[in-house]
């Protein structure tokens, strides 16, 4: 099914604020708490609200530092790739693994204290991947702009 403004406008204010009361919800998109109800339902259902979360700040979690990860494997075999895409799922450092066209295979985004504790999940983790050829690092100096929300028209 296709959404239409009003579930538009429903999705945008989630993504504000998923923690508000389907009373608020109903009152920011003009529609009664059992109209809004049923569509936040009927969304949830088919897919379009996968989860709620809490957004964390990672300062004040003591993981500030942000790093990606270029990595490019020995090749491109279908066992290479799944046995590489298991082993990272199970790094908790690592916030996104993202399998990329271009010069690197994958993209890791990771969190870390410091560059000492990534030295460490690079010891630890990184460096013991299955499948790996070279591997690129490069820090963030400072996020200039992150967000959560897609586009919803």
């Amino acid at each position: 099914m296709s959404l239409d403004e009003i579930d538009r406008r429903i999705l945008r204010a989630l993504q504000r604020n998923g923690r508000m009361s389907n009373a608020e919800l109903s009152e920011d998109v003009h529609l009664s708490p059992s109209a809004c109800h049923r569509r936040v339902q009927r969304m949830e259902k088919e897919g379009y609200i996968r989860d709620y979360v809490a957004l964390l700040d990672a300062r004040k979690l003591n993981v500030p530092t942000t790093v990606f990860v270029e990595i490019t494997l020995r090749g491109q075999a279908d066992d290479i790739l799944d046995s590489f895409e298991k082993s990272v799922a199970r790094i908790p450092d690592v916030l996104e693994c993202h399998l990329m066209a271009g010069s690197a295979d994958y993209l890791l985004k990771v969190v870390a204290e410091n560059t000492e504790d990534f030295a460490r999940i690079h010891r630890q983790y990184l460096a013991r991947l299955p499948g790996v050829q070279g591997m690129q690092s490069s820090f963030a100096l400072r996020t200039v702009f992150k967000t959560t929300a897609l586009p919803v028209g």
